[in-house]
């Protein structure tokens, strides 16, 4: 039999954590039929059918989990030894895969992301943006940026943006045309744009002030699970949306929403970066916590 190569072992683990070849194809930087041929070749050299394939699914059959359970500690083995050689190198290398949802990207683009790259020209970066909360770890993700209320408590969180604020908005024509709502129960005489959660639920907007709270289930003519899309229709006047502040800053600074309820929506704990607690940190990983410990550091001193 021929020797394999770490190519398609790795493959192996990648489509195996993804059930996809095509997330499995993402995730090793190689296209979806030149993955499908690596593990084609490699079970015809094996003789034997390591994953059980359906036009909806993709699973490791029962010598394919046998042949993992031996194959993974290895390739652990050999990335941590890789990962050691890499603790001598000036500046650190490889993919650091993160998962976030779009708007924390957005926040952190610049100060961190940008600034990233420019100082490490040796390390990628591999981020995924999701709506939804998934496992980092069984998802093969170094990584994740989220609100600090949603990091699992078994992650080490690192503070990565100053508090947040929601915010209520409309634009002026809507206004001219509805008026401007003064409490939140003002809202059930007003459209407003519904948020869709990737779970299928529908965000109910969240109100305080003075210790007394309010959760209010808006109704309105649009419904929508994209944060672009629903400021864009705030800004075409078709409802109130309920969106971060620093997502809006522009279009409120130029006048093109204009913010209302501001007294009932006190600020929240603001983004973190997390991952695992109980495993070796990469170099990449360290310099990008390093990194957002330095920005975050010198925004709470602004």
């Amino acid at each position: 039999m021929q020797k394999m190569g770490l190519l398609e072992l790795n493959a192996v683990v990648a489509v195996s954590t993804h059930r996809s070849f095509r997330r499995a194809a993402d995730e090793l930087g190689m296209s979806p039929s030149a993955m499908s041929h690596a593990i084609a070749a490699l079970e015809q050299r094996m003789g034997v059918r390591l994953f059980n394939r359906t036009t909806r699914s993709v699973s490791l059959s029962e010598a394919g989990e046998q042949f993992l359970a031996r194959v993974r500690p290895a390739l652990h083995e050999i990335s941590a030894a890789m990962e050691a050689v890499n603790q001598f190198r000036d500046t650190p290398s490889g993919t650091l895969r993160i998962n976030a949802s779009e708007a924390a990207v957005q926040m952190i683009m610049t100060p961190v992301v940008v600034e990233f790259l420019k100082r490490y020209p040796d390390m990628r970066l591999d981020i995924v943006t999701d709506s939804g909360l998934v496992d980092i770890v069984a998802d093969g993700f170094d990584a994740g940026i989220r609100l600090a209320d949603s990091v699992p408590l078994d992650m080490i969180a690192v503070p990565c943006s100053p508090p947040l604020q929601f915010a209520v908005v409309g634009s002026p024509d809507y206004f001219a045309r509805h008026g401007k709502p003064r409490s939140p129960t003002d809202l059930a005489g007003h459209s407003c744009i519904r948020t869709r959660f990737a779970s299928g639920t529908l965000y109910r907007w969240e109100f305080e002030k003075r210790g007394q709270q309010q959760i209010i289930d808006v109704n309105g003519p649009l419904t929508l699970d994209s944060h672009q899309l629903i400021v864009d229709a705030a800004l075409q006047g078709v409802g109130l949306a309920c969106t971060s502040e620093h997502s809006i800053a522009g279009h409120l600074a130029a006048g093109r929403l204009i913010r209302v309820l501001q007294d009932w929506l006190p600020p929240y704990p603001g983004l973190c970066l997390y991952y695992p607690a109980n495993r070796h940190v990469p170099a990449g990983l360290r310099a990008f916590i390093e990194l957002v410990r330095e920005v975050c550091g010198r925004k709470t001193a602004e």
